[in-house]
C-alpha cells in the first residue's frame, strides 16, 4: 500500500448505472461471466435490466468487472462501491471467485426486486443532509443515501414521497423522483434480507485482499462482512461520510471503474481537491491480463 498521502482508491458504482455499450465491454473482457449471468437469470441481463432489478444488478456487476479485467485488473491501495458496487468491489479484492460473486449479486437483486412494491420508490433532493432528514421525517419517509453535500436520496411510498417533493419546493431545493421500482436501502427491503443472509451463508464472503470500505458504514468491511451486506440492505447508503473517510485515510486518487460517471461527480462535490478519474479498458488488440 502506497504511504503518506498517495493513496489510490478504485470506485464502483451501484445500480442506475448507463449500460449502453457494456454487454461489448463484457464480451470481449469477460465472456464467460457474461455466459453465467444469461444462464442464472435466464436471459440476456442487459436487455432488461432498465426495468428489472434481478436484471440490472449482475449487468451492472458484469459490466464493472469487465472493465476491472480491461484495465489489466489494478490493485489499488483500497476499494469501495456505491450498495451494489460494494460486491463488485468485494469480488474484484478476491472475497469469492467472480463467478460466485455473481451467483451473490442474482440473488441480491432477486430478493430485492421480490421485496419491492409498486407503490415505492426514490426521491432525489438538492439538499443537505439536515434538510433532507428533516423532510424526510415530516414526509413519512426516509433517507436512502447521503451522497454528497447537496444530493440526498429519499425512499418511501410515492404518495409520501410527492408531500416531499411538495415540502422540498417550499423550502426551495429541487426534487425529482427516479424510476427505479422500489424503496431501496430502507425498512421496505426488509423481506429481502432472509433470503439475502441464506445466499451469503451458501457463499460466504472471505476476508479481501486489500481494504474493501463499506458503504453502509463509511469504514472498511470488518469480520463479519456478510452481517454488514445484509444489514445495507436496509440502511442508508453514506457515500458522502465514505469519500470525506477515504481521503482522510490519505487516498487522493480516486478511479471509477464504471458502467458511468456518477461516482466521480459525487467525490468532486465532496472531496474538490482530490484526483478524480474513470478507469478505461486497454485499446483493442491488448490484452486485459
Amino acid at each position: 500500500m502506497a504511504t503518506g498521502q498517495d493513496r489510490t482508491a478504485l470506485l464502483f458504482p451501484g445500480q442506475g448505472s448507463p449500460l449502453d455499450g457494456e454487454a461489448e465491454l463484457v464480451a470481449r473482457f469477460a465472456p464467460e461471466l457474461g455466459e453465467l449471468a444469461a444462464e442464472l437469470t435466464g436471459t440476456d441481463p442487459f436487455a432488461g435490466a432498465s426495468s428489472s432489478t434481478r436484471l440490472a444488478q449482475p449487468a451492472i456487476y458484469c459490466a464493472g468487472i469487465a472493465r476491472w479485467i480491461g484495465a489489466g485488473r489494478p490493485e489499488p491501495d483500497c476499494m469501495a462501491g456505491h450498495s451494489l458496487g460494494e460486491l463488485t468491489a468485494l469480488a474484484a479484492a478476491g472475497s469469492w471467485s467472480l463467478e460466485d460473486g455473481l451467483r451473490v449479486v442474482c440473488e441480491r437483486g432477486r430478493s430485492m426486486e421480490e421485496a419491492s412494491e409498486p407503490s415505492e420508490t426514490m426521491l432525489a433532493l438538492r439538499a443537505d443532509a439536515e434538510q433532507a432528514a428533516e423532510i424526510a421525517l415530516a414526509a413519512g419517509v426516509v433517507v436512502a443515501n447521503d451522497n454528497a453535500p447537496g444530493q440526498q436520496v429519499l425512499s418511501g411510498s410515492r404518495s409520501d414521497l410527492e408531500r416531499a417533493e411538495r415540502l422540498a419546493g417550499e423550502r426551495g431545493s429541487r426534487s425529482m423522483l427516479l424510476p427505479v421500482a422500489g424503496a431501496f436501502h430502507s425498512p421496505s427491503m426488509s423481506a429481502a434480507v432472509g433470503p439475502f443472509r441464506l445466499a451469503l451463508a451458501d457463499l460466504p464472503p472471505a476476508p479481501p485482499r486489500l481494504p474493501v470500505v463499506s458503504s453502509g458504514s463509511a469504514r472498511p468491511f470488518g469480520s463479519d462482512i456478510a452481517a454488514e451486506l445484509v444489514a445495507a440492505l436496509t440502511s442508508p447508503v453514506r457515500w458522502r461520510e465514505l469519500s470525506i473517510g477515504l481521503a482522510e485515510r490519505g487516498v487522493r486518487r480516486f478511479v471509477e471503474v464504471g458502467p458511468g460517471k456518477v461516482l466521480s461527480g459525487l467525490v468532486r462535490r465532496t472531496v474538490p481537491e482530490a484526483d478524480v478519474s474513470v478507469l478505461e479498458p486497454l485499446p483493442a488488440g491488448v490484452a486485459g491480463g
